[in-house]
């Protein structure tokens, strides 16, 4: 789903460190990438994500501050230099990403898919010519760059923007991470656009990235989460955002 990080080398040799009893628990997440997370008119934090950071919190009886927005493109930085003890924005769990962070059990899973214009011409097992969209940095940039052939990909800093060419025509089909275009295509601004062909199954697991060796902090966020899973909290966290299970 999201997404393949940029900026590894030489995170490694920041410390470990978990909040202690009695501190707040930051979570750190992006804020642009509707429904999982977004920023409200008065800045605050919003969507999939923050309802299972504030579910996974109360079971596990600690107070959690949300360190948001965040950029894309350093947040994992910013998660190994102690900015935040958590990130909680949809982040794909990669083998590249092992390198710089440890991962929770999966909270939901995520396939890719295409999206185009209503009506448009556009063949899934031919885009030679087309212009392609996608967020950099991400299991969807790496689609585009890596299997579509004799395309010209254009990456941007956010999905939103992402979403802004694809209405405006600047191009002329979007890889995206499947939920997310699904909530937009529900909006005024993707009412005119469609999935285009079937899903693509890139085995997406997202999970919830910590430093590395933060054995503890993992520990009780796996437990919390099998907890809100078994209780029937993250049913309906689900049930507030699609009319299908993502888990």
């Amino acid at each position: 789903m999201k997404k393949i990080a940029l900026a590894l080398a030489g995170l490694l040799a920041f410390g470990v460190a978990t909040a202690d009893a009695g501190e707040k628990l930051r979570i750190g997440t992006e804020g642009a990438y509707p429904p999982f997370n977004n920023i409200d008119k008065d800045g605050k934090a919003f969507g999939f994500d923050l309802d299972i950071a504030d579910a996974l919190c109360a079971e596990m009886k600690v107070e959690c501050e949300i360190i948001a927005p965040l950029d894309w493109d350093s947040i994992i930085i910013g998660l190994n230099k102690k900015k935040y003890d958590a990130i909680i924005a949809s982040m794909s769990i990669t083998e590249e990403r092992k390198k710089a962070v440890a991962f929770t059990d999966p909270y939901y899973s995520n396939n890719l898919t295409l999206v185009a214009k209503k009506g448009a011409t556009i063949d899934p097992s031919n885009l030679a010519g087309k212009a392609v969209g996608a967020q950099r940095a991400t299991i969807a940039a790496n689609y585009a760059t890596d299997k579509l052939k004799d395309v010209d990909v254009k990456l941007y800093d956010t999905q939103e923007n992402a979403y802004l060419d694809l209405a405006s025509g600047r191009v002329d089909v979007l890889v995206s991470d499947k939920l997310p275009a699904y909530d937009w295509l529900r909006s005024e601004e993707g009412k005119g656009f469609e999935f285009v062909g079937d899903a693509i199954d890139v085995n997406d697991k997202i999970g919830i990235a910590i430093r590395q060796n933060d054995t503890e902090l993992a520990e009780k966020f796996n437990a919390a989460l099998k907890a809100i899973v078994a209780n029937g909290t993250y049913e309906k966290i689900n049930a507030k955002y699609f009319p299908f299970s993502i888990y």
